[in-house]
Parts: structure tokens; sequence; C-alpha cells
């Protein structure tokens, strides 16, 4: 077991964090990865703020590269991701 803490920053300042973390949520799921149920804004700069969001998962069935790819392909909503924190458990 994995877990991780990851930046995920917005595309722009008009990006509604809480909507991307509750479609994080809800579309991103497979087997052996499990959401926190909370998460955090921190400012960036100029009034845009990136997502700190995390997750624990089984390392057998699950890639971390495998959900920052997921996580970036919502190309409308996110610029990047970044591996904030990697703890083996």
């Amino acid at each position: 077991m994995s877990l991780v803490m990851l930046e995920v920053k917005p595309l722009d300042d008009t990006t509604d964090l809480d909507a991307l973390a509750k479609k994080i949520f809800s579309e991103i799921t497979m087997d052996g990865l499990f959401w926190k149920t909370e998460y955090k804004k921190e400012p960036v700069a100029f009034g845009i703020f990136k997502l700190i969001i995390g997750f624990s998962l089984e390392d057998e069935k699950v890639s971390v590269d495998g959900v920052v790819e997921k996580i970036e392909a919502f190309e409308d909503q996110v610029q990047s991701v970044e591996i904030a924190a990697f703890n083996k458990i």
C-alpha cells in the first residue's frame, strides 16, 4: 500500500475546484484505489488556487502514473498534476 498526495493545478482561475474534486472522486475509480474524502485548496499566485488531493492504493493493482494520467485527461479543467508526497504504508 502507498499513500499519495497530488497537487492538481487548474487550467485558469475560473475553474471550479470543488466541482473538479467531485469529478475526480466520482469518475476515477479502480479496484485498489481509495480516495480520501477531503481535499484542500492552496493559493498559487494571482488569485489562482491548486487542489491538494490524496489517495491510498494497492501497489499491485494501481499505478500512480495511471491515476495522474486520468486526472490530466480532464484537459478542459486541469493544467498539470504533480506528486506532492509518496509514502509506502
